[in-house]
């Protein structure tokens, strides 16, 4: 059914663009296969597939030598953050320095048709943030650039190894020059929230066409009513949790003692 539906907007687009050639960059035509995921008890995770197709500014299929690379990126919300270094000191870890960053996303993922190296350069990469070593993160306050670097590269790897940060440069698949996939997976730890699905076309190393979509990331249900009540009403909400815990190590106390 997804498949027909991309097939019919691909046919109507084909058939608007042969009545013009004002146009003279391709079209994308993006498509996700869950504009909404809903996070509940036992989430595990999910797997999106971003796919499309790019036509000719004709309304044809790209031919022998006008065939696109694809890059497809899905980003999380981005949020503030504060990193610290643990240092080890007469003995002991402590926390020595730290710096903030503005807006680092909670989840990048990117997907490609071949290795970004081979498909543009730094300046276009750094423009469209194409790749974890061009992500724009906005320091706070004044920072060594070195330093900058350091952490930098150090949120990267820890996000890499929780699985909140990938980059996969032969995960677009791209077929008879005109449809592409790729398959993204969301692991279960990702925040809820509005994520962003782009897909750029690139010919000899230029962005000729981009195109953007929407995902959901949203809980429901019980899971949803307490995670507005931990936001509205956090005080509260910790006190309870306290005491919860609390509760259960004293019954988690009495079983044990009196078996």
């Amino acid at each position: 059914m997804k498949a027909l539906r991309l097939l019919a907007r691909v046919t109507v687009l084909g058939a608007i663009l042969a009545c013009t050639t004002a146009a003279r960059d391709p079209i994308l035509v993006p498509e996700v296969s869950q504009h909404e995921v809903v996070v509940r008890t036992g989430f595990t995770g999910a797997d999106l597939l971003l796919y499309g197709a790019v036509l000719q500014p004709d309304g044809t299929r790209a031919g022998q030598g006008s065939a696109y690379d694809i890059i497809v990126v899905l980003k999380g919300p981005s949020q503030p953050i504060t990193l610290r270094e643990k240092k080890r000191r007469l003995g002991m870890w402590i926390n020595a320095d730290s710096t903030s960053f503005r807006s680092a996303p909670s989840f990048y993922a990117l997907a490609s048709s071949r290795p970004l190296d081979d498909i543009t350069d730094g300046k276009t990469r750094a423009i469209y943030e194409l790749g974890l070593d061009w992500l724009q993160l906005s320091p706070i306050g004044s920072i060594d650039p070195t330093e900058q670097d350091h952490f930098a590269r150090g949120l990267v790897d820890k996000r890499v190894a929780a699985g909140l940060y990938r980059q996969d440069e032969s995960g677009v698949t791209i077929s008879q020059d005109v449809l592409y996939q790729a398959r993204i997976p969301l692991p279960s730890s990702v925040i809820t929230g509005r994520y962003r699905a782009e897909t750029f076309a690139l010919k000899e190393g230029r962005v000729v066409a981009s195109a953007t979509s929407e995902v959901m990331v949203e809980k429901r249900g019980f899971e949803r009513a307490v995670e507005v009540w931990s936001r509205e009403d956090s005080f509260l909400y910790g006190i309870v949790a306290i005491m919860l815990s609390v509760g259960m190590g004293w019954i988690a106390g009495r079983l044990f003692s009196s078996g």
